[in-house]
């Protein structure tokens, strides 16, 4: 895949200018660099290039990819690896690099070819060595170059304007900043210079320390940069202009004679995708191995469910059907429901590892966020009936609530399904007593621990008796109770 573009601009909404009057281009088996100090504009460079840029960033210009004008860059045609990459940590390098092609590689591709090309990257890639030096980095990348892909990579150096200075070969660059006044000093390396050249960073430290200590005159990087590129201007970039357009021209009529017809080049470097429901199984799978792994996750929650439902127990032991047992009924129920709900906290620092996995991958083209929700949710619940299920256990038993395998049942799948509203749902004040306006219509109607507390309520006090206060009155119904005590 060859890659080109012209007169490529980004700007933020405030106006700001990002990107100023990019060209330049990239083919396969060459290694493209992008070079520049920290704040200049190399990943936006490559966000814009590769349709990842932000809503509020504004893009103009060209872009060809393989000859063809692209409006903006299809996900998943390029690739990206940002400088902060994010993986799961639960999951080894095979498993990794195996998952990421379920959800790629379309379903009726044989597993076996798969696994071949998992392997295949394992090996050109030198993933599970100890080398991680930058030699070793660079050398692996250039050998992915070689082998006809399209590299296009930024150099980090630790501010200047996103102005293009120089393109073309880097053996040429030395000469080019020497005819445009700025020549490479001997036994400096020359990436280094070109840097210092453009970086205002050195400015600051100069002018700091320049009443201390005698330092070498240095033209300031502002203006540095302006002569750069008004020497790349009129000496490169109408040469540079005429390659992209010969690059382009050249694409399009080798692709126009590898495919059927002239149109069907666009369906030529379309990449196959998995489907939706391969999607939602590979990410199920993915999801509940690192719930399993990740001991925060599900497994400290479970132990915290366990020690607290022994302790409501205890506080609660054989409640009883007397009329004091009225209020610690309801107390304990209300409890025990608000508690787990609150304490599904305890899994956030995970799930907010999963969802930074999720953001990259979606950028890349794998799947959308219907299918991320949907498997998030099929993983998580055997872990949230195994927390139900091992919390009514045992306070269930112990407080003695309304004996029946159904009703316990009943109360299990009542705590599987609560949900998080809970100032509305008509235990801190009755549904009657909240303000009619927002409090009682809608929310009160709408939060789903509304309808869990009245499921358990009702699911215990209907068809047992409880003391009366006034003896004379006789017993009082569950039924009774659930009406003049809670407006059921």
């Amino acid at each position: 895949m060859d890659v080109g573009w012209k007169d490529l601009s980004v700007s933020a909404s405030n106006g700001r200018v990002l990107l100023e009057s990019m060209c330049g281009y990239a083919q396969s088996s060459q290694i493209t660099a992008i070079m520049g100090p920290s704040g200049s504009g190399k990943s936006t460079l490559l966000d814009a290039l590769t349709g990842r840029l932000a809503k509020n960033a504004r893009r103009e210009g060209s872009i060809f990819v393989n000859g063809n004008l692209q409006t903006n860059m299809r996900h998943g045609t390029a690739p990206y690896v940002k400088q902060e990459d994010v993986l799961l940590g639960t999951l080894t390098v095979l498993e990794t690099i195996t998952y990421s092609a379920q959800l790629r590689l379309p379903h009726s591709l044989p597993q076996s070819q798969k696994m071949e090309m998992v392997e295949s990257v394992i090996t050109e890639m030198g993933l599970g060595d100890c080398n991680a030096s930058a030699f070793y980095v660079i050398k692996t990348i250039k050998n992915l170059a070689t082998s006809k892909r399209t590299v296009i990579m930024s150099i980090h150096q630790p501010s200047s304007e996103g102005a293009l200075v120089y393109f073309g070969d880097a053996m040429e660059a030395s000469t080019f900043f020497e005819s445009a006044g700025f020549p490479c000093p001997l036994r400096r390396n020359p990436s280094d210079h070109y840097l210092r050249v453009i970086n205002s960073d050195f400015d600051n430290v100069q002018n700091k320390f320049k009443e201390d200590i005698e330092t070498q005159e240095k033209v300031p990087a502002s203006e540095a940069i302006k002569v750069l590129t008004n020497a790349f201007q009129n000496l490169h970039l109408r040469s540079l202009l005429t390659k992209v357009d010969i690059l382009c021209v050249t694409k399009v009529n080798l692709l126009d004679s590898l495919c059927d017809t002239p149109g069907a080049r666009n369906e030529c470097i379309q990449m196959p995708q998995a489907g939706v429901l391969h999607q939602l199984s590979t990410l199920t799978r993915r999801s509940f191995i690192n719930m399993t792994r990740d001991i925060g996750y599900y497994w400290l929650r479970i132990f915290v469910y366990f020690m607290l439902s022994i302790v409501i127990g205890s506080i609660y032991f054989n409640v009883g059907t007397k009329y004091n047992s009225i209020a610690a009924r309801i107390g304990c129920m209300a409890f025990i429901g608000k508690f787990l709900t609150f304490m599904s906290i305890g899994g956030f620092p995970s799930f907010i590892e999963e969802i930074k996995v999720f953001n990259h991958e979606k950028q890349n083209g794998y799947y959308g966020p219907i299918v991320f929700t949907l498997a998030n949710t099929l993983s998580s619940i055997p872990y949230l009936l195994l927390i139900s299920l091992i919390s009514t256990s045992v306070f269930y038993n112990m407080v003695k609530l309304h004996p029946g395998f159904d009703h316990f049942i009943f109360f299990v799948l009542n705590l599987f399904a609560s949900g998080l509203c809970m100032l509305v749902d008509g235990f801190f004040k009755l549904a009657n007593e909240l303000p009619k306006g927002f409090w009682k219509y809608p929310m009160h109607y709408i939060a789903f621990q509304t309808y869990l507390l009245q499921g358990l309520y009702e699911n215990d006090f209907q068809g047992l008796e409880f003391d009366n206060n006034d003896i004379s009155e006789g017993k009082l119904s569950g039924t009774t109770i659930l009406k003049q005590y809670q407006d059921l």
